[in-house]
């Protein structure tokens, strides 16, 4: 990949608009379509939502869990989805979440790297094992121009057990993860031992120009209220949530404002639409014009 992930992103939403679509082909969205719950039926959903929307949705993001518990046959499917959608020209977003340390995490990692037979253009990770869990995938994602978006202010019911929780500094955990991001989407020039203090990147938001960070932070369509400061985030927000979880553009358009990296993803409300192709690219459509894309 020539370009860092960050600006691939912003070409493919001035593009095709800001919105993603999640892949999620659990068992009763199979049973839904009249599929087998089966590698069959798991590659017949695949190949009918790659088919209908890599061409024209700026970013899909297959939900890696869904493959996995069909063994290695599985996994095959999710490999040969990912090439069709990238030569497609969709970006891809492998949404699995992984969190680890040292060589386990890099190896989560590699399939941000040229020449692994799944490489994705972004993957999601969590950072509850400490920001520096996550090195080596921040690492592997500069050096092959990959992306990372790292759970932040998540908006399932339990979230804020932890990611309210206050450090010793005062401020929440959700709120140091997304400093630590913004730091790593800092120019080289501003990284340093230790991460500069995040009130610099807010400092000096008027001269970074556009928000290309490549790592970027995911935080939920659904919160009542943003309760994270992202002005030096430096980076996108996936904001996932939208459609059957309750989220709308409008409360999207309330929780972030204009001027920010959002990419918005829809997941059952696109899906349900299937298994007809034209379907599904209606209700894509659809989403992509409340979204403004």
């Amino acid at each position: 990949m020539s370009e860092p992930f960050g600006a691939r992103l912003a070409a493919a939403v001035a593009g095709r608009g800001p919105l993603c679509v999640g892949i999620d082909p659990h068992r009763e969205l199979l049973a839904a379509w009249g599929l087998t719950d089966d590698v069959d039926g798991l590659r017949r959903f695949t190949d009918a939502v790659v088919g209908a929307l890599a061409g024209t949705v700026a970013v899909l993001k297959p939900q890696s869990a869904f493959y996995e518990r069909h063994g290695s046959r599985g996994l095959l499917v999710l490999e040969d989805a990912v090439a069709t959608a990238r030569d497609a020209g969709a970006l891809v977003l492998l949404d699995a979440k992984r969190g680890d340390i040292g060589s386990t995490m890099a190896g989560y990692a590699d399939v941000l790297a040229p020449g692994h037979p799944m490489q994705v253009d972004a993957l999601t990770v969590s950072p509850y094992l400490g920001a520096g869990s996550l090195e080596p995938a921040v690492r592997t994602a500069r050096a092959h121009g990959g992306g990372l978006f790292v759970l932040a202010r998540t908006s399932n019911p339990d979230a804020a057990t932890f990611q309210h929780a206050r450090l010793d500094d005062g401020r929440t955990v959700a709120q140091a993860v997304v400093d630590q991001v913004g730091a790593w989407n800092a120019p080289d020039w501003l990284v340093g031992d230790p991460a500069p203090d995040p009130a610099a990147f807010a400092d000096l938001q008027g001269r970074w120009g556009p928000h290309t960070g490549s790592v970027g932070v995911v935080v939920g369509a659904t919160l009542t209220e943003l309760d994270v400061d992202l002005a030096g985030l430096r980076g996108p927000v996936l904001a996932p949530g939208l459609g059957a979880q309750g989220g709308t553009p409008a409360e999207l358009r309330r929780l972030f404002g204009a001027g920010r990296a959002v990419v918005p993803t829809v997941s059952r409300d696109v899906l349900a639409a299937g298994p007809d192709p034209a379907g599904l690219r209606a209700a894509a459509q659809r989403w992509a014009a409340e979204l403004g894309g």
